[in-house]
């Protein structure tokens, strides 16, 4: 960090390289603090999200159920106003656990020594008087996994940037009881993406991300892609997965369908690497707001196909893998 607060280092990595540390960071900075910790785990029929987020004047707890096959969506959601750093969510994607515990309901992100992850939760209330309790276990797939990992600045406010880590190849196992429903999730047919950010919020941002993985030809293959408004000249958050292994993408287009957002959609990387489909199954908006402070998240759930050149110059296609495509739009 510099005299003023402001981080020096911007660029990407495979790994985790720094670890953010609020007191460093100049004091009006605090209060545009953003920090969240997200989990998205599925299988062929359901996906479901875990999200706790920290962001100064309003903190976020929610948990979403999205039935693929069924079409059908629940969401739990436990707001709390001026939270600023309640939650202690980690300093590192690396390090330490979070425990949320409001009313009367729990949520548990653990890390183990062995890397692997545990969601642990209890909500005896969710949705139309529902509970939802169950353990899932998310395991690397591979022995030192890559992630990829940016830190990134706002061209036109000098004090925002954003630290990011995302892996998108867990393997998950477990059981999550949902009222009369058991959802499973078994190894080698669901999966896990993580995904880790701490911020100094811009004014306003607009950003699209896509993310999946799976299996295809009997390899492990996942993405993460956005768009938004940061300035990503020093190196963006596109990355293709390949068996825990990072392919770096430059920019990536979204072409979001003009007809509506549940048609198919088309992405491409502008190094002409990576070309896809995405088709939608199911849709989720989230809207919260606090004072002059607004969020709005809509959420795209469906499978992805297409081919990705990789960086051995060798192709590899993949089909039907099951994950997302969401717009974020912040306001402060």
């Amino acid at each position: 960090m510099d005299e003023f607060g402001r981080p020096v280092n911007f660029g990407w990595s495979r790994k985790p390289l720094f670890n953010y540390n609020p007191p460093l960071l100049g004091g009006p900075l605090r209060t545009r603090i953003s920090e969240v910790d997200r989990y998205i785990i599925f299988s062929a029929t359901h996906l479901i999200v875990f999200e706790v987020m920290d962001s100064g004047l309003l903190g976020h707890v929610g948990v979403s159920i999205v039935s693929i096959k069924d079409h059908r969506r629940s969401t739990q959601n436990l707001d709390s106003f001026f939270s600023f750093g309640r939650f202690e969510l980690p300093r590192s994607p690396k390090e330490g656990s979070v425990k949320i515990r409001e009313k009367q309901s729990s949520l548990d992100f653990i890390l183990m020594k062995s890397g692997a992850r545990i969601i642990k939760v209890d909500y005896p209330r969710f949705g139309h008087h529902r509970y939802l309790r169950g353990e899932v276990v998310l395991s690397q797939a591979v022995p030192d996994a890559q992630s990829i990992v940016t830190v990134s600045p706002w061209r036109r406010e000098k004090f925002a940037f954003r630290y990011s880590c995302c892996s998108p190849w867990y393997i998950t196992e477990g059981v999550m009881q949902f009222g009369t429903a058991e959802i499973y999730f078994t190894k080698d047919n669901a999966w896990g993406i993580y995904d880790w950010k701490r911020e100094v919020r811009p004014r306003r941002d607009i950003r699209y991300w896509a993310s999946a993985c799976g299996m295809a030809n009997g390899r492990l293959v996942g993405f993460s892609v956005s768009r938004g408004l940061s300035d990503e000249s020093a190196g963006s958050e596109n990355a293709f997965f390949l068996d825990g292994v990072v392919h770096k993408l430059e920019q990536v287009t979204f072409f979001v369908p003009a007809g509506g957002w549940m048609e198919e959609w088309k992405f491409t990387s502008s190094d002409k690497r990576l070309e896809m489909t995405f088709t939608p199954s199911q849709e989720r908006v989230d809207h919260r707001r606090i004072f002059f402070h607004s969020t709005m998240c809509r959420q795209i759930c469906g499978t992805f196909s297409g081919r990705m050149i990789l960086d051995d110059g060798n192709p590899i296609a993949f089909w039907n893998i099951t994950g997302f495509a969401e717009l974020r739009k912040t306001r402060f």
